[in-house]
C-alpha cells in the first residue's frame, strides 16, 4: 500500500495506512517471523517502487537492488519487532505506549533509512517514506525537519495508530486515538518556512527530446543537434543562462572541436551562458560532466558528478562482481570516476548547485552545495531508460521536495522529462510534457534563506536514529535485567520456605 503512495499514484495519504500496517505486522514476532515478514513486505515495496529498471535493463538489476533493499527492509522490522517486544514491558502504562514506544520505533524506522542511504558504495536513498509526500501538506515540514525527519513524524504517526488499535476495548481505543489525531493536527498546523527572495535569474530549460538510453542507437552528435534545434526556438530572448540536460553535449566539447563550435554558436545566439552535460576525460579518467560554457571563452567551470551509480555508472570492486554476470556487467564498459570538484557554479555572479540525475537523492550531496552558497539547484537529467515509466515523476518528486527543503528553485531538465521549474515553497513554475522537445523560459527566484532543515543537516537523522536504537537497547536492559531480578527473588523465596 505504501508504493501506492509514491508517484505515479501519488495517493500521499495511504502512507498513514500502509505503515501502520507494515509496523503492526512484526508485532508479536519473535526474530525469524519478523525477518520473514519483512523481507516479504520489502519485496513487494521495492518490487514495485523501482519497476522501472525492468523497461530497458531486463529482470535481473531489479530483482538484485529489489532484494538487496528488501533485506534491509527485514533486519529493520526485526528491530521493530524487538521494540515492541520489549518496549512496552520495559515501560508499562501510557506514557510507554503512546510516549516512549512510537518514538522509539519511528527511529528505528529512520536508521533503517539512514543505513540504506549511504551503504553500500554510496547507499540507495529512493524510497523513503517522506519521499511521498512531495504533493501533501506533510510536505511543508522538509524544510523545518528535513527528509529524515518528515520520515521520522510519519513512522511515528503509524506507531501511535498501531497503539491504538491495540487498546483492549473500543472506549479505550476512541481514547488513545487522540494521540495520533492530535499529532497529525499539530504537524498540519505548522506553518511553511518563509523564503526571503534575494533576486531572479531568468532561464531557458531546453529538453531535445533525444533517444539518449544506453542501448539506443544513434549517431555522433545526434543528441546534441536535437538540443540544438530545440535552442533556436529562443534564439534572440533576453534570458541569464541556458540549460540543457545530462549529456546534452553527446560529443565532449572539450575534446571535439565540432562540439565546441556549436555551443559557441549556441552561446552567442543566445548571448548567455549555457550549462550542458558531456562526458569528459582526463588520461585514463572518465567524468559525467557538467560545463558553464560562455560565448567566445568555452568552458569556464566544470562539475564532475561526485556519486556515480555504482552497477550503472561504474562497477564497484569490478575484480570482485564481473565474473558473477559477466554478460550483464559487460554493458558497462567503462567505469565513470568520482568527481572532486565542488557541485556549485558561479554564473555571472549568481551561485548555482548544480546536481546531475540521481544527485538530487543524496543528501549530502545537496547539503554542500547549499554550503557553497547556492542560491538555485539546476538539476540536468536524462531519464530517456526509464521509458514512460514513473521513474522520472517519483525523481520530480524529490526535486521537489528539496526545493521546500532547502529554500531553493530547482531547475529539473531531462533529455525526455519529467522537467519541471520548482519554485522554493515547491509549487510549479512551468513544466514540459514527457516524450517532446520544448523548452522554458521564466524568472525563476532566488534565495538565501538559511532554514531550519538547513541548520540541523546530517544531525537529525543521526539523532533520530541513535534515539531509536539507544531506547531499544535501554529497554532490552530493563526488561531483561527485571526478569533475572524476578527469577533471582523467586530462588530466594523457594530456599526459604525449604
Amino acid at each position: 500500500m505504501n508504493a501506492m503512495a509514491f508517484p505515479g499514484l501519488g495517493w500521499w495519504p495511504l502512507v498513514l495506512i500502509g505503515t501502520p500496517l507494515i509496523l503492526g505486522s512484526v508485532l508479536g514476532r519473535r526474530l525469524g517471523g519478523a525477518l520473514l515478514v519483512g523481507l516479504v513486505g520489502g519485496g513487494v515495496f521495492w518490487g514495485t517502487q523501482i519497476f522501472w529498471l525492468t523497461v530497458y535493463l531486463g529482470p535481473v538489476p531489479w530483482l538484485a537492488l529489489a532484494g538487496l533493499e528488501a533485506v534491509f527492509f527485514a533486519a529493520g522490522c526485526a528491530l521493530i519487532a524487538m521494540a515492541w517486544r520489549f518496549t512496552d514491558r520495559a515501560f508499562p502504562g501510557a506514557c510507554g505506549r503512546l510516549g516512549l514506544t512510537p518514538i522509539v520505533i519511528a527511529g528505528l524506522w529512520t536508521l533503517r533509512e539512514f543505513v540504506t542511504s549511504n551503504w553500500p558504495y554510496g547507499g540507495f536513498s529512493w524510497g523513503r517514506l517522506a519521499f511521498s509526500q512531495s504533493e501533501s501538506p506533510f510536505g511543508d515540514l522538509v524544510a523545518w525537519v528535513g527528509i529524515s525527519g518528515l520520515s521520522f513524524v510519519l513512522a511515528w504517526v503509524g506507531a501511535l495508530f498501531v497503539q491504538v488499535v491495540r487498546g483492549p476495548t473500543i472506549r479505550r481505543r476512541a481514547a488513545l486515538s487522540a494521540a495520533p489525531i492530535g499529532l497529525i493536527t499539530v504537524l498540519l498546523l505548522v506553518p511553511p518556512v518563509p523564503i526571503v527572495e534575494s533576486g531572479t535569474m531568468r532561464v531557458a530549460a531546453v529538453q531535445g527530446n533525444s533517444d539518449a538510453g544506453l542501448f539506443a542507437e544513434y549517431a555522433p552528435g545526434e543528441i546534441l543537434d536535437n538540443h540544438v534545434a530545440a535552442t533556436e526556438p529562443l534564439y534572440g530572448q533576453d534570458v541569464d543562462v541556458v540549460v540543457w540536460p545530462e549529456n546534452a553535449a553527446d560529443l565532449d566539447p572539450l575534446t571535439v572541436g565540432q562540439s565546441a563550435a556549436t555551443l559557441d554558436l549556441v552561446t552567442r545566439r543566445m548571448n548567455a551562458p549555457l550549462v550542458t552535460g558531456t562526458i569528459t576525460s582526463s588520461r585514463d579518467d572518465v567524468f559525467n560532466s557538467l560545463l558553464l560554457w560562455k560565448p567566445g571563452v568555452g568552458a569556464i567551470d566544470q562539475y564532475d558528478k561526485i556519486h556515480p551509480v555504482p552497477f550503472a555508472e561504474y562497477i564497484p570492486d569490478r575484480d570482485f562482481w564481473y565474473p558473477l554476470a559477466p554478460d550483464l556487467l559487460s554493458l558497462i564498459p567503462r567505469d565513470y570516476t568520482v568527481g572532486t570538484r565542488d557541485n556549485v557554479l558561479d554564473i555571472d555572479d549568481v551561485k548555482a548547485g548544480v546536481a546531475i540525475c540521481f544527485d538530487i537523492v543524496d543528501d549530502n550531496l545537496i547539503r554542500q552545495m547549499i554550503v557553497g552558497g547556492a542560491q538555485i539547484i539546476l538539476a540536468p537529467s536524462n531519464n530517456a531508460d526509464f521509458g514512460d515509466s514513473d521513474e522520472s515523476v517519483q525523481q520530480l518528486a524529490i526535486a521537489r521536495l528539496r526545493a521546500i527543503e532547502y529554500g531553493r528553485s530547482v531547475v529539473n531538465i531531462s533529455t525526455v522529462g519529467t522537467s519541471a521549474i520548482i519554485a522554493p515553497d515547491g509549487s510549479t513554475i512551468d513544466r514540459l510534457p514527457t516524450f517532446e522537445p520544448g523548452s522554458m523560459v521564466q524568472d525563476v527566484p532566488l534565495s538565501t534563506t538559511t532554514t531550519p532543515a538547513t541548520l540541523i543537516g546530517a544531525g537529525v537523522e543521526l539523532t533520530l536514529s541513535s534515539l531509536g536504537l539507544a531506547g531499544l537497547l535501554l529497554a532490552i536492559g530493563i526488561t531483561l535485567g527485571g526478569t533475572g531480578r524476578a527469577e533471582s527473588d523467586r530462588i530466594r523465596r523457594f530456599r526459604r520456605r525449604r
